[in-house]
């Protein structure tokens, strides 16, 4: 694992458990209606100190809200995330 509590640049991509695709951090560091996905802490440890990094730039609220929430059922999770999707691109219209 690397110490660093910086984040990797746009140029490293990890396979995201949840979509099954590259992305990059920024993309983690807010997915959750601004704050991280749940899964940042478990996909980016190798790459960077995360936890350190997020403990620095969260509040203990928003710390609570990302990574202390109860976990949602995968079906549940998938319906949310298409319903995020479909607001985005209403948005984008």
């Amino acid at each position: 694992m690397n110490s660093s509590k910086t984040p990797p640049g746009e140029e490293t991509m990890i396979r995201c458990p949840r979509l099954g695709h590259q992305i990059s951090f920024s993309y983690c560091r807010s997915e959750n209606k601004g704050l991280p996905c749940f899964k940042s802490l478990d996909c980016w440890f190798p790459h960077f100190a995360v936890e350190a990094y997020f403990q620095e730039k969260l509040s203990p609220e928003q710390w609570e809200k990302a990574f202390q929430r109860p976990k949602n059922a995968k079906l549940l999770s998938l319906v949310e995330l298409i319903q995020e999707a479909k607001r985005r691109r209403e948005e984008n219209l």
